[in-house]
């Protein structure tokens, strides 16, 4: 039944997605002091990416994965430095200014920051690719449409669990005073930052 191969993808993009790193630390503090919309479409953001990994990975795009595997040093440099610099910016933030910058440039930056972050890890391309041979899904390489559904249904299991977060944790917004957002946004800046240099750490020891 094609339909199955939309379903299985749609299981794995929100099982590759529900665990909380980075992204999920972003999308939970932009909510909380920018609202649903702005943390919504930051996972937007990190579910294009799964889907563009995804996608090299079901299509077997071996010269775009070996490039990618290829640079990864560098390319995971620069994930590591972006996180380190969204850690120190989000520390340093003030949760009423953050309130009053959720126009479309806002969102639309949400949305290019958290598809860069998640694009920096292109070891998730190997994790797609012993996923999908894992499961059985490798022969969905040979059928563009299966590998299409598949895909297809990565992003939307990766957009389903943004908005089941976002849409979460934006019931508490109302309750965080100023101060409850100002300690959200130095705890959110310090894991960033934890996470970043975390990231720079491993570099050092390839």
């Amino acid at each position: 039944m094609p339909d199955s191969f939309v379903i299985r993808g749609l299981i794995l993009g929100f099982s590759i997605a529900a665990p909380v790193g980075p992204i999920g630390v972003l999308c939970i503090r932009r909510t909380l002091t920018a609202g649903r919309a702005a943390g919504f479409v930051s996972g937007l953001g990190a579910a294009t990416a799964d889907m563009c990994y995804g996608a090299v990975a079901a299509f077997g795009l071996t010269a775009v994965s070996g490039l990618l595997i290829g640079q990864s040093f560098w390319i995971r440099l620069i994930g590591g430095v972006f996180l380190c610099y969204l850690g120190i910016r989000t520390f340093l933030s003030k949760p009423a200014e953050q309130a009053a910058t959720t126009g479309k440039y806002s969102l639309l930056g949400a949305y290019a920051s958290t598809l860069l972050l998640t694009l920096t890890n292109p070891s998730t391309i190997l994790s797609f690719v012993a996923i999908f041979a894992g499961l059985g899904l490798a022969s969905a390489a040979g059928s563009y449409s299966a590998s299409g559904q598949l895909v297809l249904g990565v992003f939307l299991g990766s957009a389903l669990w943004w908005l089941l977060l976002s849409s979460g944790v934006g019931l508490l917004r109302s309750r965080l005073d100023l101060r409850a957002l100002r300690w959200v946004n130095r705890l959110s800046g310090l894991i960033l930052l934890s996470f970043g240099v975390l990231a720079l750490l491993s570099l050092m020891q390839h």
